[in-house]
């Protein structure tokens, strides 16, 4: 068993939360930001390299007004205590986001530019947080970009194989392992060209009920696995 190097999460049951605490239910997403804050420790403890969150889907833009709007600010408020978190610069974190970041205000799209700019240099660890992020949108947008350097006659098609069509993704690593919190079984298409071969783990507990404990045991688990590829 290689070591665990990439780690994906699916940060579910948010919402769930709140309801089970009698809370408005996008009130669970402050619960899960705390949550999300103590992976960084986590990582540098576990030696964990590269994290990806999926945090906001292309179809998320479809919540209710009221909560939309919440979720806004609540990114706002989150991306800029980031930014002043000694922990990125002390630990060389890079932070990227992945999706389609324009569908955002203008607001949440200056916050996450800035944010990745200030760590571009870092190379110890990397954060990717998913935003406006879907696996479909990812492979169509791939293939747009692909087929507009076709057009301009920067590649020729029978140039395009899975090294091209990588490089035209969002992002290029592979997941090693990746966890869905809340208790659903299906990957919602997070990252499906990256997680053809990556280890699944579905956890019965909301995320902002996740504890190291609970990450602890899902690699622990991985460990025991044979990750064949195959063959």
């Amino acid at each position: 068993m290689k070591n665990l190097q990439h780690v994906g999460i699916v940060l579910d049951g948010n919402r769930r939360f709140a309801k089970r605490l009698m809370m408005k239910p996008w009130m669970g997403h402050e619960w899960g930001a705390k949550k999300t804050e103590k992976l960084f420790d986590w990582c540098k403890e576990l030696d964990i390299r590269e994290m990806t969150l999926f945090t906001f889907s292309v179809e998320n833009f479809n919540r209710p007004k009221e909560e939309f709007d919440y979720l806004m600010n609540l990114f706002e408020r989150e991306f800029e205590k980031i930014k002043d978190d000694k922990r990125i610069y002390e630990n060389k974190i890079k932070i990227n986001f992945i999706g389609r970041l324009n569908m955002f205000p203008d607001k949440v799209q200056e916050k996450m530019k800035n944010l990745m700019e200030k760590t571009k240099e870092h190379n110890d660890f990397i954060i990717n947080f998913a935003m406006a992020y879907g696996g479909r949108a990812e492979i169509l947008d791939a293939a747009k970009r692909i087929a507009e350097k076709i057009e301009k006659g920067e590649l020729k098609s029978g140039e395009v194989d899975e090294k091209i069509f990588e490089e035209n993704l969002y992002m290029k690593d592979k997941p090693d392992m990746i966890i869905r919190t809340s208790g659903e079984r299906r990957t919602s298409g997070f990252l499906l060209w990256q997680s053809d071969y990556s280890e699944w783990f579905f956890v019965e507990k909301c995320w902002p009920e996740f504890e190291k404990e609970d990450f602890v045991k899902c690699i622990e688990e991985y460990k025991k696995r044979d990750r064949r590829f195959g063959k």
